[in-house]
């Protein structure tokens, strides 16, 4: 039986329903049955479907879209980023050890200092900071700060002593402890160096993770989140079931599964797919390299004015296609970081190989939705070969803006093919949009913004924007936050347009994106979000 032919719960009506389908772009009512959009048309058609339990919400002329997916963060991190030292792109080291000093004061001795978001490019001499820049505020606290990029940890010396880090100890594979000249640590560890301080801090309880979840998700639901693809380690999968279980659980989330968690994942027989419109299962996810903050992206060639830096391979060629061959003979696509050319080449070599491997067992690429997260700067002889292997081009457009001076520095000309997702799109690739949350602001419209402007929020670098010829429609940057997310997950049948039989996911703004100034998208203002036919935050 149609959903329409039962009486709807719900009635939206007298709006601007922009639906994304493109067999009918405009309507002015929904009608919502359950978690499902019932109909869609014209207030006479939809009203004349009402019940006598039928709920009339009438949106006053305002603009609806479909719910709004981040393709792209870290869950956890973020939800336990509103709890900690906030430096995030603080203008100095001055800033940064004030904001450290002030939080140790209400932290038992003793206890872990944990922050994240500094950029040292933003200070005036650009330097790395140290362990006694921590410890002169905090010296009777372990302290560890990510970088703003994730690729870098900034301890004190309490940390080091703690985790047994010294002259004496190793680099690990795949990663750099920073040492002096006389070959101490200064404390700077950067990729997998920062796993051994990372990993030996007392992990939090599940409940103690939901209950932060919780916060960041009525965060989320407020900005026009009505979901997102998760990059983080299995506590954070623990925390998002405590949630469910209670019925508290109000976004949709792809969970995708860390390398070192992948054996665990084939012997449990998991695969791309597995789970429910809620929580479902999504790809490998491995590192290929760093990224362009520490100057540890993989290049072809050296960063300018760095002629024998080439940057970190963190996991090899071989190692990388074993990986993905192995997830994708079981079930399971891959979705791989890559930020620098070489690491992006690299990445697609793996998937040639693999699509002919997939090709020989019968199966589509529609079956292993594989992906390239971020995507940053791409060599123009591999400009077109995602299209071609119809591998998803994850990207984030606030990457692009707060990049673009490290990029102007450090890539130089090859910036022109940096943070080009108009080159995907033109070329035919699927794109998908996110914001790498926490190492950017989750919120959608700061991302649409970037990605129609390529400006900052203050203008710069201009009115044109960075390299404004990379710059998208409305209408691409929001499929890219809707329809490319849907599509990566396997539940473009059901997200991503607002059609009869597809998930009641949807967002109010107070103004229309496509008739307003590229500037103002700044200022959309989200009047509420409903998420399987409920509001989940504002309303009626």
């Amino acid at each position: 039986m149609r959903c329409a032919a039962l009486k709807p719960d719900r009635i939206l009506h007298n709006g601007n329903i922009i639906t994304l389908d493109p067999a009918r772009p405009f309507v002015s009512a929904l009608a919502v049955y359950g978690d499902r959009i019932a109909a869609c048309g014209s207030d006479d058609d939809m009203l004349a479907l009402a019940g006598a339990n039928t709920r009339r919400d009438n949106l006053n002329g305002q603009t609806v879209i479909p719910g709004l997916t981040d393709a792209h963060l870290h869950w956890e991190m973020t939800s336990r980023a509103l709890h900690q030292v906030n430096v995030f792109e603080v203008p100095t080291k001055a800033v940064a050890q004030e904001r450290v000093a002030e939080f140790a004061k209400r932290v038992p001795n003793g206890d872990w200092l944990m922050g994240h978001g500094w950029f040292q490019d933003l200070w005036p001499d650009k330097a790395f900071p140290t362990a006694a820049d921590l410890d002169q505020v905090a010296s009777h606290h372990p302290v560890y700060l990510r970088a703003k990029s994730g690729h870098a940890g900034w301890v004190n010396s309490a940390a080091l002593r703690l985790c047994g880090v010294s002259a004496s100890t190793p680099d690990p594979e795949g990663g750099e402890i920073v040492r002096d000249a006389q070959g101490e640590p200064t404390g700077i560890l950067l990729e997998n160096a920062m796993g051994l301080v990372a990993d030996r801090i007392p992990p939090p309880s599940p409940e103690q993770i939901a209950r932060e979840m919780r916060v960041a998700q009525k965060l989320a639901l407020a900005s026009g989140m009505t979901g997102f693809h998760d990059f983080d380690e299995p506590s954070c999968l623990r925390g998002l079931q405590v949630l469910r279980e209670r019925g508290e659980l109000s976004l949709r989330v792809l969970k995708h599964v860390n390398k070192q968690w992948l054996q665990a994942a084939l012997d449990t027989g998991l695969r791309g797919g597995f789970g429910d419109t809620w929580i479902r299962i999504g790809a490998l996810k491995i590192f290929a390299d760093g990224a362009l903050g520490p100057r540890t992206a993989a290049m072809i060639q050296p960063y300018d004015g760095e002629p024998t830096n080439f940057g970190i391979v963190t996991v090899d060629k071989e190692e990388m296609l074993e990986l993905v061959s192995q997830a994708s003979a079981a079930g399971l696509p891959s979705t791989i970081h890559a930020i620098g050319d070489r690491a992006v080449h690299d990445v697609l070599d793996v998937y040639t190989e693999v699509r002919r491997q997939e090709a020989a067992r019968g199966e589509t690429p529609a079956q292993r939705r594989h992906r390239i997260e971020h995507v940053q700067l791409i060599h123009p002889d591999d400009a077109g070969r995602l299209a071609e292997l119809d591998v998803i081009a994850s990207m984030q457009p606030l990457h692009a803006t707060s990049d673009m001076d490290a990029a102007n520095r450090y890539w130089g000309a090859r910036s022109l093919w940096s943070y080009n997702a108009r080159l995907q799109i033109d070329r035919g690739a699927r794109v998908a949009f996110g914001s790498d949350s926490p190492i950017e602001p989750f919120e959608p419209f700061k991302g649409i913004h970037a990605a129609i402007t390529r400006q900052r929020p203050d203008g710069s670098p201009g009115a044109d924007g960075w390299y404004p010829d990379l710059r998208l429609t409305v209408d691409e940057a929001l499929r890219g936050f809707t329809q490319g997310p849907a599509y990566a997950s396997g539940l473009e049948h059901h997200l991503g347009m607002l059609r009869e039989g597809y998930l009641a996911d949807l967002v109010v703004l107070d103004r229309d994106p496509y008739r307003i100034p590229p500037a103002d998208l700044l200022h959309v203002q989200v009047q509420a979000t409903m998420v399987g036919g409920l509001w989940r935050h504002g309303g009626w």
